[in-house]
């Protein structure tokens, strides 16, 4: 799945507003690098995105005004690819009350949009959203049923960005990270009862093997190194900057974050894609103040880090640091701006979006 374009009609600051998420041919980028100062709708784009998806379609929360005001709603274009190789065009996802309601166009739009709504909960159509609440306290590992937990990806789980007590990931980074280490032990124990499929074998060891080149990869923007599973804790093990290890509760806050970034996008893709490689897998991944805890050096190197270690993923990224925008390239750069004496905020692309 990949993002094309979004219109947010009346939500959170924007009146009516188009964002891109593709090049000047109609290709999905990459990554996309949302830019701005706070109150201009980073967070509100991101959660409309999250909301307007297939599979999980949901109506948007109505503006201040009253009953009066006019019903919010977003219309996101989403190109299937993998997910439906055989459709060339996006899936137009609108939310419930939107604008197009009427004609014969609008019917044959709802009738698409409810087939995806079935075709995605039969697997595929990931999305991952990591809300700018994030935090991570100490909490102990807790392994439980992989089939009813890790090893099971619901495309209607609903995203929140704004509720802080829903957003500590520690528990759930530890078990990806554990899970992946387990698992591969486990599928190469001999001999095995009953009698193991090789690819399942298989598939393990490179869900291991992914998880330690992603997170490695990640965590090294902050000086460690990802050692894998400590055999008697079963906890996360670094290897800090004078190769002391270091279990995960240890690490420096904006190290962790970039473990979850890799962790959890791979724990989701091994769910829903149960027969292929998980770095084959295709994702949108959306990450609010991506640079948040993190060194200036680390904002540069993160979209190009994120892009090499899954390029097969889309990211979506925002953020007011300037550093995180100057580690894109330039067609992946978009700011949101509130313009001198007007309420109403705008977006700038390509040259205009770097200009400070």
């Amino acid at each position: 799945m990949r993002l094309v374009r979004v219109r947010l009609v009346g939500v959170g600051p924007f009146d009516d507003l188009e964002v891109p998420f593709c090049d000047e041919f109609g290709a999905p980028r990459a990554v996309t690098c949302v830019t701005g100062s706070g109150g201009v709708g980073k967070t509100a784009l991101l959660s409309a995105l999250a909301t307007t998806r297939p599979g999980h379609c949901v109506a948007q929360p109505r503006r201040r005004g009253g009953p009066a005001a006019p019903a919010p709603y977003v219309v996101a274009d989403w190109l299937p690819s993998d997910d439906d190789p055989q459709r060339p065009h996006p899936v137009r996802v609108v939310s419930p009350n939107g604008g197009d309601d009427e004609g014969e166009g609008a019917a044959l739009r709802r009738r698409e949009q409810a087939l995806f709504e079935r075709r995605a909960a039969e697997g595929g159509f990931v999305l991952v959203a990591f809300s700018a609440a994030r935090w991570f306290g100490r909490s102990p590992l807790v392994l439980a049923a992989p089939d009813r937990t890790l090893g099971r990806y619901d495309v209607r789980a609903p995203f929140t960005f704004d509720d802080a007590t829903r957003a500590d990931l520690t528990r759930e980074t530890k078990q990806a990270l554990a899970y992946a280490g387990v698992g591969a032990a486990l599928y190469a124990r001999r001999p095995a009862s009953p009698p193991r499929p090789p690819e399942a074998r298989a598939r393990a060891e490179a869900f291991e093997a992914a998880m330690a080149e992603v997170v490695g990869a990640l965590v090294r923007l902050g000086g460690f190194e990802y050692a894998g599973i400590d055999p008697l804790s079963l906890e996360p093990t670094f290897h800090g900057p004078r190769g002391e290890a270091t279990p995960f509760d240890d690490l420096p806050t904006g190290v962790r974050h970039l473990a979850c970034f890799g962790a959890l996008t791979l724990r989701a893709l091994y769910a829903a894609y149960p027969e292929r490689d998980v770095r084959s897998g295709e994702a949108v991944v959306l990450i609010d103040e991506a640079g948040l805890h993190q060194e200036a050096s680390a904002q540069r190197a993160l979209a190009p880090a994120l892009r090499a270690a899954l390029p097969r993923v889309q990211w979506v990224l925002t953020g007011g640091s300037p550093a995180l925008a100057e580690g894109c390239e330039a067609g992946e750069v978009l700011a949101l701006r509130r313009l001198p004496a007007s309420p109403k905020v705008e977006l700038f692309a390509g040259e205009l979006a770097t200009l400070h």
